[in-house]
């Protein structure tokens, strides 16, 4: 019996994420949205493809949240995207009754489903997922580092002309300015990033990962990104459904780890059957635990004022 997978908003980052579950056969799509006939037909549209992929998984588009009972995993996309100008966090308020209503209607039909969060701002939404759904916390995860360590790994490839699959980086901290690419624990083919880049070249490099978003905002105009993070929630549901205990940067509910409580993170975590099986715990330096403690104490403040 195929897995159950609901995809809440028909945006672009829903629409390409439904696409590439049902292209990689993880399991049967339910596509929700208020919008009347825009997942029906984005839906009908996929599964018309299907063939083609050769891939027997269904996708059913609709408005009725009924349809999404009993799902194993829930990828929560719905929200308003950003716009030039624009921060993360500026959508706070905006996306915060969204998240907190398309989670309500989740959790009641499929109350032993995983959410993964892709809202923005992201470890906000995070939290307010969490704190709606009253689900543990290894059940609530959020896209965030996935996204952020492939788009330092694109431009490591970029810069050095090497194949993408040599590189492996690390990439802690909220999903926004402050996030605190791991430089130290990035690597070429083994090789540490400090032994082939100069560190001027290196400080671009992580300037431009945090900067990552707002460049693709700022070419679009009218939206954000949504290829790229669409890769890395399909990358999450594989990993959950085929309990691959794969060690990827999420993020996660604290308590206590990296020496933060009560707050969601990127940090890397152990993700498998079920949610999160652990989180990972790795050695930083006295910078690195300042930009970390700073970049998490942003994200605490915004959690803050939220008012539930």
């Amino acid at each position: 019996m195929r897995a159950k997978i609901t995809v809440v908003g028909a945006g672009h980052v829903g629409e390409v994420t439904a696409q590439r579950l049902v292209d990689k056969g993880l399991g049967d799509v339910v596509l929700v949205d208020i919008l009347e006939g825009i997942p029906q037909g984005k839906g009908l549209d996929i599964l018309e493809s299907a063939p083609v992929e050769k891939s027997d998984c269904r996708i059913f588009g609709t408005n009725d949240y009924g349809e999404t009972a009993d799902s194993d995993i829930a990828v929560i996309t719905a929200g308003s995207p950003r716009k030039p100008g624009m921060s993360r966090d500026d959508l706070r308020n905006v996306n915060f009754n969204i998240v907190k209503s398309v989670t309500e209607e989740v959790v009641k039909r499929s109350p032993k489903a995983v959410l993964v969060v892709v809202s923005n701002p992201l470890d906000v939404m995070t939290y307010v997922a969490y704190k709606v759904s009253g689900f543990p916390r290894e059940r609530v995860v959020g896209m965030a580092g996935i996204l952020d360590t492939a788009r330092f790994s694109a431009f490591i490839a970029e810069e050095l002309k090497v194949s993408v699959d040599n590189i492996q980086t690390l990439v802690l901290g909220g999903h926004g300015d402050s996030m605190v690419p791991l430089a130290r624990y990035s690597t070429v083919a083994g090789v540490p990033l400090s032994e082939l880049l100069p560190k001027e070249k290196l400080d671009a490099l992580i300037q431009r990962t945090r900067d990552g978003g707002i460049e693709i905002v700022n070419y679009l105009k009218t939206g954000s990104a949504y290829y790229a993070p669409s890769s890395a929630a399909v990358e999450m549901v594989d990993a959950i459904l085929y309990d691959r205990r794969k060690i990827l940067p999420c993020s996660a509910y604290l308590e206590g780890e990296y020496g933060a409580s009560g707050v969601f993170a990127g940090v890397p975590v152990i993700l498998g059957e079920g949610g999160i099986k652990g989180i990972f715990e790795v050695r930083l330096t006295k910078d690195e635990e300042q930009a970390f403690q700073k970049s998490v104490a942003g994200v605490k403040k915004n959690i803050d004022k939220l008012e539930f």
